[in-house]
């Protein structure tokens, strides 16, 4: 294994350079080359002591050759040149021999890319094993003190993605990542938490550490409710995971065909479009694909080469894009648009225990999880609540109450919000938390 350190990641014009060696020993048609260069480090925990503390550096070399409307793609992770050479060999031959595609598209022209530089941190790249045990040595010690069983990760990568073509497409990024997430168990309480950032010094460790313990030792001895439709605050863990379902549901092709809740029918029942413009959810609903949000500050392209850059996708509860992939904008006669991440939802200057605080009564959801779809058509969703679910009353927490199996209509979660926090990053996207008029708990779990 090799340590996670930025030294070890090509440099940018390397990369390109290879990509250029690549395309110019080509003799198909066309040529499409994508490299990814990552250094990643983990430590595990459990029980309130470190368990695994690894390193490893991997080189990803992908060619993609065309013959016509055929293709077909290789790979190496060897930086060898007789071994580029022999993927390069590879990928054609097999390219001569494959079908057709019937969803051919042509390579993708030189783009116009965001004039940014995604976030590098030189601190998160080199973090040492050392430093991530310190880290990882003072959550412990905070829960061992609380009497708390903690567990959970601490991880940074240092990335490079390159990509090219035989049209003279160029592109090329780097970046960095750090996560950390804790879990939390007492008795029968439990708690779950993780953020995530481009710098290691952003994450909060201690705080987010301390709020935790507490929320697990406030969720002891939870009382049962009947399950039924009640007011609901999603935190934004909570949120940001539902949310996502419908974000990966906003493609275009899928609602054309009729396969989509944004799918518009005819009197007949048969596919007529989709519903891009009509007032579907909370006029409180603004998200947009905004890469070079402060919090995030991820790649300019997609892995396909497509620009990755500001798009209004819902604005005052009227969804605006679709997600266009290059084919189904050709059939359509549109623009590609890429894929509909990352999002970014508006928030206020609300904080959690504000929407609390306004909340005559009603459950307070920390975590949504094993989330299955019912129906992918309505995008209706199940799933279970975990690891701290409150009652509230009188703007209050009252108690802790034992988790609920939901069955929930997305769209419609979305058109009862009725109000939002602050926002904060989850996972890749930036939400807030929300209050949503009704939701639906079908049945008591047994999850804590």
């Amino acid at each position: 294994m090799t340590l996670a350190t930025a030294s070890t990641l090509l440099t940018e014009d390397r990369a390109l350079s290879l990509i250029d060696s690549v395309i110019k020993k080509s003799e198909a048609e066309g040529v499409f080359v994508s490299l990814s260069n990552k250094s990643e480090s983990l430590s595990r925990y459990s029980e309130n002591q470190i368990t695994q503390n690894i390193s490893r550096t991997e080189f990803n070399l992908n060619i993609t050759s065309y013959f016509g409307k055929k293709s077909a793609s290789s790979s190496t992770t060897d930086l060898d040149a007789d071994a580029i050479a022999s993927t390069l060999r590879r990928s054609e031959e097999l390219a001569k021999i494959a079908p057709e595609d019937p969803e051919w598209v042509p390579l993708l022209e030189p783009q116009n890319y965001e004039q940014r530089t995604p976030a590098f941190d030189e601190a998160t790249a080199n973090l040492s094993p050392l430093e991530r045990g310190k880290i990882v040595q003072r959550v412990c010690a905070l829960s061992a003190k609380a009497g708390v069983n903690g567990s959970g990760t601490l991880s940074t990568d240092a990335y490079l993605r390159a990509i090219g073509n035989s049209k003279g497409l160029r592109a090329c990024n780097k970046g960095t990542e750090a996560d950390f997430s804790f879990t939390a168990r007492i008795d029968d309480g439990s708690s779950w938490g993780d953020r995530t950032g481009f710098a290691i010094n952003s994450l909060p460790f201690e705080t987010l550490t301390e709020q935790l313990i507490e929320r697990a030792i406030k969720s002891r001895q939870p009382r049962e409710i009947n399950p039924a439709k009640y007011p609901v605050i999603l935190d934004v863990a909570a949120f940001g995971y539902l949310l996502s379902w419908v974000m990966w549901s906003l493609d275009a092709r899928a609602a054309d065909e009729g396969r989509s809740f944004m799918s518009r029918s005819d009197e007949q029942g048969k596919p007529a479009g989709n519903r891009l413009g009509e007032a579907m959810f909370s006029p409180l609903l603004q998200v947009q694909r905004n890469p070079a949000h402060p919090l995030l500050q991820s790649g300019t392209f997609f892995a396909d080469g497509l620009a990755n850059n500001y798009l209004e996708i819902i604005k005052d509860g009227v969804p605006k894009a679709l997600s266009y992939s290059r084919y189904w904008a050709m059939q359509q006669s549109k623009e590609p648009t890429g894929a509909m991440f990352p999002f970014v939802m508006s928030g206020s200057d609300k904080s959690l225990a504000d929407l609390v605080a306004q909340t005559e009564r009603g459950v307070l959801v920390s975590r949504a999880w094993y989330v299955q779809y019912v129906n992918p058509r309505s995008l209706d969703v199940t799933g279970m609540t975990r690891d701290g679910t409150f009652w509230i009353e009188n703007g209050e927490i009252a108690y802790p109450i034992k988790n609920f199996r939901f069955n929930q209509n997305l769209p419609e979660m979305l058109r009862d919000i009725d109000d939002i926090s602050t926002v904060q990053r989850y996972n890749n996207s930036v939400v807030p938390a929300v209050r949503v008029k009704q939701f639906n708990f079908s049945s008591i779990t047994d999850s804590v």
